[in-house]
């Protein structure tokens, strides 16, 4: 049931105003079931997030990537001054002379480099461990899984 339930969420999330009762119906468990199911798949991490995937570009935002090359005992505050902006929807740690990196989707080229900024003033960076890599072709996947 948790594989058609992840199944049923990725590929026919219905967009109405009680989608669970929906999903309930078609899965034929009741909304109780689904929702702690759900609710399971949470807690134990097999479900990150839930919402929609827009086409930020086409809404005319602006996307960069960007990376910071911080010192090992930097990492969390670090990662603490990139998630205070809301602009920016995805932070990964790697093991690498950039280790964090993150994308940042704004109105315009203008606040994505005041972000920067601020990120670059809170940890004292210098200006030659920021990367800012703007977008100049999109690729979107769409990922879906199989389970």
């Amino acid at each position: 049931m948790d594989r058609r339930l992840l199944e049923a969420l990725q590929n026919e999330f219905p967009l109405v105003e009680r989608p669970y009762d929906v999903l309930a119906r078609r899965l034929r468990i009741s909304v109780d079931g689904l929702l702690a199911r759900l609710n399971r798949l949470i807690c134990d991490g097999a479900v990150r997030r839930m919402g929609a995937s827009l086409n930020s570009h086409k809404l005319g935002f602006y996307s960069t990537l960007a990376a910071i090359s911080v010192k090992p005992d930097l990492v969390e505050a670090a990662a603490k001054a990139i998630g205070e902006f809301p602009e920016v929807t995805h932070s990964y740690l790697r093991k690498d002379l950039f280790n964090i990196w993150f994308t940042i989707i704004a109105p315009d080229n203008e606040r994505a480099e005041h972000i920067l900024e601020q990120i670059r003033s809170t940890l004292s960076l210098k200006d030659s461990e920021v990367l800012n890599l703007p977008m100049t072709r999109l690729f979107k996947l769409d990922t879906r899984f199989k389970f």
